[in-house]
């Protein structure tokens, strides 16, 4: 396994030659699909999502089948036209293209699929297929594709397919466009327990949500084919624009209007094992977009986009985005050494953190199903703050502050939360979209349970100033600290006093909260979100105290926005003081919330295929209420967030005591259990959870993968390798290396990370830890390895033993 990035080229070469091209990708770079498998299909349109993070498409086939769920998202438009609450619209379909050879249009339902197969090259970003189709009179013919989404201009999307009658000649029709009759899902009905449906069935059984109503569809005098559509309550306009060409050109085409799409047919007569190439560019242009022009004529913006692109052509589309991503490659790259499979289950969950987050948009954030589903409506979770921001913060900066920069545009929305809710300040939403505002269903998808997250999940506005003392303490970004980021610290503050009670003997508590362990509702003085407050009023208030003496004329302005009152921030200090933390026993553990040692214990006893908790039986989500069982890390995300709060020994106790007892149902939860197992030595259960994270999708281990990614479990996935077995730390603003842990089965670790514009590449073996600094000739970084401080030039390998470091 090599440390570099694949040079391979992305570019296939001659028409035909994409099976070949395909062939020769690495391994180690490259998820692979070697038959259709109806049952699995949705999985891999998951798993074979491109996109660029401001918009992407799913791995569904070009020409559809029965029971798939395609799916193209742009980040930020949402509507809740005729929905229950508001969806990341499900946008025109921009891949649509239709294959008719021999009088037979070539599917997986109408022709019997004598080979299919596709990889997701993760080093370049872009999807390969190649499949052969029989239809019923015995004639054969190979379809390929490449797609991508550009990340060198995210207005650009582009398909290149190919088509070669094996043992035929004859006329062939390629038909493709822009499908505009898209919807969403919206229910799901009661069925009797244990009732299956296939899979042609399933999806279909859902209720619809049609947010979009087709404005135009015109074809320019350039020949690019223009779908216009507009949500219909959120008031978001879209323009896909496609610039097609054939070659050899076509005998004959044509253009047909529906109401909800518009479509070109192209007929060619091919000789057999002759091959015919389709060049599609597309480009995709939002009224939501940060750099849209008011009144501007999004469809001759779009139709321009795509002629543009296309004249450039296809090749060069793909090695400008290829270029792009050798440079994310070279900030974010990590590997275990000696495991095949979890060193590409690292690089997958990269890869899907690298297409779902917009670095050039700082009003959009991450939904919990990233660009690549439907599932949680595209909504935006704490996940984010308290997950993936570690990620972007030390590979991709710029990016993690674009996130952040959501939650001070959605402050208009958290303020009206809290207002609703007959409190001050701002409240963020648990569920969040545009606009900030709490879009946390009522009930589940069947409409049989009650959720009580948006009502007491309120630990999120605690999250977020977390996440922007993370980003200011590695960034030292003190004019988004003086500026932004104290609006949002001092406006929730306020809230979090509003929100706590005090009772007669001046004890502060929060009651009928819900801390991350979703199985517990309407329970008081949870600790990990009392810990999580006490922390950030404090901080809040020292964040004052920091403005008034290096920055009082940004402290000004922040006060008149606020209406903020002089004495406010001792009010926060006095309500931290007061607001009661979580008791321990005399073993050190830590009680969850008041009351709980006294529930039920409940015994876990099995386990299932991937050695992970099952129910125990009669229990499930909705009523574990009155069990010490839990979903997920309660206390030990408070441990695993503030390490330095916590001894070791009562960092092991707590382990100890929550690990048995937790049954991983939030795909958050094994890299929690994984990170802070290797903080207490637990090395063989961090590993085993480890496992579990990194391949949550690619091996679809919760079954659920065909909702979209698990996109936080990407995340959580690199922060355990690289901040748990790699031993890297933030501690007070400056890298601090631990002595990595390499399991015995691996040969070693290796990754990268961006440091205040140098770039740190550490690779650990069992014998030693090799460290090398890439930047400006003359700069250094200063990392702390094992208590002794180093100061690494650039250009430069420094080599330790590991008995040095011990």
């Amino acid at each position: 396994m090599s440390e570099t990035i694949s040079p391979i080229s992305v570019n296939p070469g001659a028409a035909g030659q994409i099976p070949a091209a395909m062939a020769a990708l690495p391994a180690e770079w490259t998820v692979h699909q070697t038959q259709f498998e109806p049952e699995l299909a949705n999985v891999y349109e998951t798993q074979f999502t491109v996109g660029n993070g401001r918009f992407a498409a799913r791995g569904s086939l070009e020409e559809r089948h029965h029971g798939d769920i395609p799916g193209s998202f742009v980040a930020g438009v949402y509507d809740a036209h005729d929905s229950i609450v508001i969806d990341l619209v499900n946008l025109p379909d921009w891949l649509d293209t239709a294959v008719i050879a021999a009088g037979t249009q070539l599917t997986v339902d109408s022709c019997t699929v004598v080979s299919h197969q596709r990889a997701l090259d993760l080093a370049h970003g872009v999807l390969w297929r190649s499949t052969v189709f029989e239809d019923r009179a015995g004639n054969q013919t190979r379809v390929d594709s490449v797609r991508t989404a550009s990340m060198h201009d995210r207005d650009i999307a582009l398909l290149r397919l190919e088509v070669t009658p094996l043992n035929h000649a004859g006329d062939v029709q390629l038909i493709t466009g822009i499908d505009g009759d898209r919807t969403n899902m919206e229910a799901l009905p009661v069925y009797p327990k244990g009732r299956v449906f296939t899979t042609e069935e399933r999806n279909a059984k859902w209720a619809r949500s049609r947010h979009l109503r087709t404005v135009a569809t015109e074809e320019t005098e350039g020949g690019e084919l223009v779908l216009t559509t507009h949500t219909i309550g959120s008031d978001v306009d879209i323009a896909f624009a496609v610039s097609a060409s054939l070659t050899p050109a076509a005998s004959a085409e044509s253009t047909v209007h529906a109401a909800d799409s518009i479509r070109r047919t192209l007929t060619v007569s091919l000789a057999e094992g002759q091959t015919a190439r389709l060049d599609k560019v597309v480009a995709v242009r939002t009224s939501r977009d940060v750099d849209a022009v008011a009144g501007e004529d999004l469809a001759a913006r779009a139709a321009a986009l795509a002629q543009d692109a296309a004249a450039r052509g296809v090749d060069t589309l793909l090695a400008e985005s290829a270029d792009v991503w050798a440079d994310l490659w070279e900030a974010s790259d990590a590997e275990v050494h000696g495991d095949d499979q979890l060193s590409l289950a690292v690089r997958f969950g990269i890869y899907h953190l690298l297409i779902t987050a917009n670095p050039d948009d700082p009003t959009v954030n991450i939904g919990a199903k990233s660009l690549s589903g439907e599932g949680y409506r595209g909504h935006v979770f704490w996940d984010t703050e308290a997950v993936m921001l570690p990620f972007y913060l030390l590979t991709n900066p710029h990016t993690a502050r674009a996130l952040l920069g959501y939650r001070h545009h959605t402050l208009p929305g958290a303020r009206r939360n809290s207002a609703a809710n007959g409190t001050l300040g701002a409240r963020y939403a648990w569920e969040a979209a545009a606009t900030g505002d709490e879009e946390c269903p009522i009930l589940t998808a069947d409409g049989k349970d009650r959720f009580w997250t948006r009502d007491e999940e309120v630990h999120v506005t605690a999250d977020v100033p977390f996440a922007i003392h993370r980003y200011v303490e590695a960034t030292q970004d003190v004019d988004y600290l003086f500026g932004e980021a104290a609006e949002v610290l001092f406006d929730t503050a306020r809230f979090w006093v509003s929100f706590i009670q005090t009772d007669e003997d001046g004890s502060a508590h929060m009651r009928s909260v819900m801390g991350p362990d979703e199985f517990h509702s309407h329970v008081d003085d949870n600790a990990f979100t009392n810990f999580i407050v006490r922390w950030h009023l404090n901080y809040a208030a020292s964040v004052f105290d920091q403005m008034s003496e290096q920055a009082p004329e940004q402290l000004a302005a922040v006060v008149e926005t606020l209406g903020l009152d002089a004495g406010e921030p001792a009010q926060w200090r006095s309500t931290a003081d007061r607001l009661v933390q979580g008791s321990a026993n005399e073993n050190g553990v830590i009680e969850q919330f008041a009351g709980y040692f006294e529930r039920d214990d409940v015994p876990v006893t099995e386990w299932d295929e991937n050695n992970m908790p099952r129910y125990p039986e009669g229990y499930h989500h909705f009523n574990c209420e009155t069990t010490q069982l839990l979903k997920q890390p309660d206390v030990l995300q408070a441990v695993l967030m503030f390490p330095d709060a916590f001894s070791p020994e009562v960092k092991r106790a707590n382990f100890d005591y929550y690990e048995p007892r937790t049954l991983h149902k939030s795909s958050l939860s094994p890299s929690v259990h994984a990170t802070v197992g290797l903080n207490v030595g637990d090395h063989t259960r961090a590993l085993q959870y480890f496992t579990r994270s990194a391949l949550v999708d690619l091996a679809d281990n919760q079954g659920n993968t065909h909702e979209g990614m698990h996109i936080a479990s990407a995340a959580g996935t690199w922060s355990t390798l690289v901040n748990g077995f790699g031993g890297l730390q933030v501690e007070n603003g400056e890298l601090v290396l631990h002595r990595p842990w390499i399991p015995d089965e691996w040969e070693g670790l290796s990754y990268r990370i961006n440091w205040r514009g140098l770039r740190l590449r550490v690779r650990a073996t069992h014998a030693e830890v090799r460290l090398s600094v890439d930047g400006p000739a003359g700069e250094e970084l200063d990392i702390t390895v094992d208590g002794t401080p180093l100061r690494l030039a650039t250009g430069t390998e420094t080599v330790l033993e590991l008995d040095a470091v011990e």
